[in-house]
């Protein structure tokens, strides 16, 4: 059973003819912590609509939530071939994407192939916010009345704001386009399955791992699950990354290199669009060779603030060796 299951007491309500919609306060949530998810489907566009809210507001659970995490379900099978974020006043300003400490996108009804025992984690967003496009023709699926689950977490430490909101927007294929369907799997330094969080060394926090000031550089020995052909990498970092990095320590090759769009002073600003991966042809992985994740970070020797960093990718991939990939096949 998923370990996250057991914590969930579902009630789902139906909402409209093209979502069921409902709602879970996990015990131990701070009173100030009420139900504020909304969930709209117009046409091929699925919003999740979060707030208003106060900020600061703290984290709570395992999965540091801010507000209650919400369960909705789609009642026709379709396909995510994109997704985005904002994060914003209620009257409309944009407010710093730093703000947005996360947002996750399980389905409660399917297994991660990455994090053996918990719910597949399929799509999300941090501070990054970064504008996601799959391949034409691929998608990730969201199969009629499986319990889809949104946690959303703000950063602790913003600054005083009345009626702050979040959205975050789902693009979907066309009913009865061809799409073919795509894994997901997390990566990263950091550890990224909850079910091991009792694993993390006292370096490492909700937060992230410690970054202390000067030059950082983590790296961790990755094993693959399944294989499969990576289609599409998204990139999560914090405030002074810069690098994440993919490598294939068995073939010496580097499979993704990300470097972000960064301020004077480190803080983070984007990943432009020609450092987030996207390729129809791909790049396989597979369950033999060793792969290592690697992060860098600099923090200002004169920064006093406590800095913590991520170094993760979320691997969009279709199962098997990619077609044409010789080597990969001729090792099978």
């Amino acid at each position: 059973m998923k370990l996250i299951t057991l914590t969930l007491m579902l009630s789902l309500i139906v909402a409209g003819p093209a979502l069921a919609d409902g709602n879970h306060q996990h015990g131990g949530h701070a009173p100030t912590l009420e139900e504020k998810t909304t969930v709209t489907l117009e046409g091929n566009t699925l919003t999740l609509t979060f707030g208003p809210m106060d900020l600061p507001t703290g984290h709570d659970g395992d999965l540091a939530a801010s507000i209650p995490k919400h369960i909705f379900q789609i009642l026709k099978d379709r396909h995510m071939v994109g997704y985005k974020s904002a994060i914003f006043t209620k009257d409309g300003k944009p407010l710093p994407r730093q703000w947005l400490h996360h947002v996750l996108l399980m389905n409660l009804d399917k297994d991660s192939v990455s994090c053996p025992g918990e719910p597949l984690f399929f799509a999300g967003a941090g501070m990054e916010m970064t504008e996601t496009k799959f391949p034409a023709g691929y998608g990730v699926r969201l199969e009629k009345d499986k319990k889809l689950m949104v946690v959303v977490a703000f950063y602790h430490k913003a600054l005083p704001t009345k009626d702050v909101m979040a959205t975050f927007t789902m693009e979907l294929a066309p009913e009865g386009a061809p799409v073919q369907d795509m894994d997901v799997y997390q990566v990263g330094v950091n550890i990224v399955c909850y079910s091991k969080f009792d694993q993390r060394g006292p370096n490492q926090t909700d937060e992230g791992i410690i970054i202390n000031p000067g030059l950082q550089v983590q790296s961790a020995p990755l094993k693959f699950n399944m294989d499969g052909c990576v289609k599409f990498a998204y990139p999560h970092g914090h405030d002074q990354l810069l690098l994440i990095a993919l490598d294939n320590k068995t073939t010496k090759k580097t499979l993704l290199r990300t470097v972000p769009d960064v301020e004077a002073d480190g803080n983070f600003r984007a990943f432009q669009p020609h450092q987030v991966y996207k390729d129809d042809r791909g790049f396989s992985v597979n369950t033999r060779d060793d792969y290592e994740m690697t992060m860098v970070y600099h923090r200002p020797l004169h920064d006093p603030e406590e800095g913590h960093g991520m170094g993760n990718y979320l691997l969009y991939m279709t199962p098997g060796t990619c077609p044409g990939d010789a080597s990969a096949a001729a090792a099978r």
